[in-house]
C-alpha cells in the first residue's frame, strides 16, 4: 500500500489508536510501550500485514528531528533544578565523557568482531552511544518509579543533555568515513564549537523565551502553547544555523522555562506533556515502517553480541569511569549503568550515514535497530526488578511526585487565609508572574468590587483586592505576609 494525501490520514488514525490501546495492554505484562509502538509500525510495513510501502530515511530524519525537539523539550520543562543542582556535574560527565568512553569501547569491539573499518566502527558506536530520551523519560514516569539517592533526576539529566553529543560524534564519523583524509583531529574544533554554542544559546533563548511569554498579550491562552512551539523551533533552528548543537540548546531552553514562573504556565506544560506523547508514538512508528524485517535476519547474531557487549561492558565501563571522581555508592553506579536504554535516537542517527550514501550504511542501521530493540526489551522491562535488587527503590509510601505531578495536581493546601491589599502595598501594579510567589502558597481567588476573579499569572494586583491564600502550613502564611509588606525588586 502507497501513502497517499487521501489516505494517510486514516492510515496515521488507525495506526494511533492501536498503538494506544497496544500500550495500555502493555502495562499489566511489564514491557515498555514503546516496544509495542514500535511493533505496530513494523506490522503496518510494506513486511507486515498492513503492507504500507515506506522507504524514505530523508522524510524518517525529519520525523525524528520534529519529534525529539518535543521530547527534549518536555522532558526539559519537567525537569527540576532543585533536584538537579546537586548532581549536575554528575549528569554532565555522563553525557559528555560517559559518552565518549561508550562511542569508544563499542567502536573497537565492532572493528575486531566484523569487517567494518575502523571509521565504520566507531560511526556505529557513535551512534549507539546515547541513552534515549525518549525511552528514559517514558518508562521512568509510566512505571511511577522512585529511587534513592537522586538517581532519577541524574539518569533524567543524563538522556536530556546527551543527545547533542551523540550527534556531533555521528555528524564527525561519518564525514570522516565519507573523508577519511581529513583526519581525526579535524572535528575537535567542530566538536567544541557546536558544544559551548550550543549551551550559551540555548541559555539565552530561555531567558529571551520567559520574557516573550510573559509580556506578549495572547487573546486566547491556547496561543500560548503555539508560541512556546515557535520560540522551541526557532531556538534549534537558529542556533543550528550559527553552527551550535541545536538540541542542546532546546533542552537547556527548556530547563530554564520549566524552573520560572510563567503566564499560563500549567497549560504549556500540559499541552507539551501531551504532544511529546504523540511524538514519541510518531517517531515509534516512522521508525517501524521503515525497518525491514527480513534484514533483521542476518544481523542477529553480530547484533546481539554487540549489544551485550555494550550491555554488560561497554556501558558499566563508561559510567563507572565518568562517575570515579564522585562520591557514590556503588549501587547507585550499578544501576545508573543498568538504564543505558537505546531507543528512538540511535535509529534516527542511523539515517545520516544512510544520506550521506556510507557503503556500510544499511548494515549499520540494521544493526543500530536491533540494539535498541534488545536494549529496550531486556533492560526497559528489568527496571523495577532491578532497583529492588540493588536496594536503590524507594518505598512507594514515600515515592515523591514529580515535578510535573506537583504542577498538574491540585495541591493539597492546609491554611487558608485572606488579606487585603491597601494602598501603600509594595505590590500593587505587579503581575502575579512577576511577584515570585512564595513556593509554599498560590492565590486561589481574589476578590475586587464584590465579584470574584480567578487569578491567572497576568493578573495583575490592584488597591483593595483581597487575596484568598492557600498556604501548605502556618510557616507558610507568615512567609507569605512577610513577602507581600516587602518592597518588590
Amino acid at each position: 500500500m502507497n501513502l497517499t494525501a487521501e489516505n494517510i490520514l486514516l492510515i496515521g488514525s488507525i495506526l494511533l489508536f492501536i498503538s494506544i490501546l497496544a500500550g495500555k495492554t502493555s502495562y499489566k505484562f511489564g514491557v515498555p510501550t514503546l516496544i509495542f509502538f514500535l511493533a505496530t509500525g513494523m506490522l503496518a510495513g510494506s513486511e507486515g500485514v498492513g503492507g504500507i510501502n515506506f522507504d524514505d530515511p530523508q522524510t524518517a530524519q525529519f520525523i525524528g528531528v520534529v519529534a525529539l525537539n518535543f521530547i527534549l523539550f518536555s522532558g526539559g520543562l519537567d525537569t527540576n533544578w532543585q533536584s538537579v543542582k546537586p548532581i549536575l556535574w554528575q549528569g554532565v560527565s555522563l553525557s559528555t565523557l560517559g559518552v565518549l568512553i561508550t562511542a569508544g569501547c563499542v567502536g573497537f569491539f565492532v572493528h575486531a568482531v566484523t569487517d567494518f573499518t575502523l571509521y565504520e566502527s566507531l560511526l556505529l558506536g557513535s551512534i549507539v552511544s546515547s541513552t534515549d530520551a525518549a525511552a528514559v523519560f517514558s518508562i521512568l514516569r509510566s512505571k511511577s518509579l522512585a529511587l534513592k539517592h537522586n538517581l532519577r533526576p541524574t539518569l533524567e539529566l543524563e538522556s536530556g543533555s546527551n543527545d547533542p553529543m551523540a550527534y556531533v560524534l555521528t555528524i564527525a564519523f561519518t564525514s570522516l568515513v565519507v573523508n577519511p583524509n581529513a583526519g581525526f583531529l579535524s572535528v575537535v574544533p567542530v566538536f567544541f564549537m557546536q558544544m559551548i554554542i550550543g549551551g550559551i544559546a540555548g541559555y539565552l533563548f530561555g531567558r529571551l523565551g520567559k520574557f516573550i511569554i510573559n509580556n506578549i498579550k495572547l487573546d486566547f491562552v491556547g496561543l500560548y502553547p503555539v508560541l512556546v512551539i515557535a520560540l522551541m523551533y526557532f531556538a534549534f533552528s537558529a542556533t543550528d544555523f550559527i553552527k551550535g548543537n541545536g538540541f542542546l540548546a532546546v533542552y537547556i531552553s527548556a530547563v530554564y522555562l520549566g524552573n520560572q514562573d510563567l503566564i499560563h504556565k500549567k497549560t504549556i506544560v500540559k499541552f507539551f506533556d501531551g504532544l511529546a506523547w504523540l511524538m514519541q508514538i510518531g517517531l515509534f512508528l516512522t521508525l517501524g515502517l521503515l525497518v525491514f524485517p527480513s534484514q533483521m535476519v542476518p544481523v542477529i547474531g553480530v547484533g546481539l553480541l554487540i549489544s551485550l557487549f555494550m550491555i554488560v561492558v561497554a556501558r558499566p565501563v563508561s559510567v563507572f569511569l565518568s562517575l570515579a571522581f564522585f562520591k557514590m555508592q556503588n549501587r547507585s553506579r550499578w544501576y545508573i549503568s543498568w538504564v543505558g536504554l537505546r531507543g528512538a535516537v540511535p535509529i534516527v542517527f542511523a539515517t545520516y550515514p544512510l544520506l550521506a550514501g556510507v557503503e556500510q550504511a544499511q548494515m549499520i542501521f540494521n544493526i543500530v535497530f536491533f540494539i535498541s530493540l534488545t536494549s529496550v526489551i531486556i533492560q526497559g522491562t528489568s527496571l523495577p526488578i532491578v532497583a529492588k535488587w540493588l536496594h536503590v527503590a524507594l518505598p512507594e509510601k514515600v515515592k515523591p511526585k514529580t515535578p510535573t505531578e506537583s504542577l498538574l495536581q491540585d495541591e493539597v493546601k492546609s491554611e487558608y487565609f485572606e488579606k487585603l491589599i491597601t494602598p501603600d502595598s509594595p505590590v500593587i501594579g505587579k503581575r502575579i508572574v512577576d511577584l515570585k510567589f512564595p513556593k509554599n502558597a498560590v492565590i486561589a481567588m481574589i476578590k475586587r468590587d464584590n465579584k470574584f476573579l480567578t487569578p491567572s499569572g497576568s493578573t495583575q494586583i490592584q488597591d483593595k483586592d483581597v487575596l484568598m491564600i492557600l498556604s501548605e502550613n502556618k510557616n507558610g502564611v507568615d512567609q507569605v505576609l512577610k513577602f507581600l509588606n516587602e518592597p518588590q525588586q
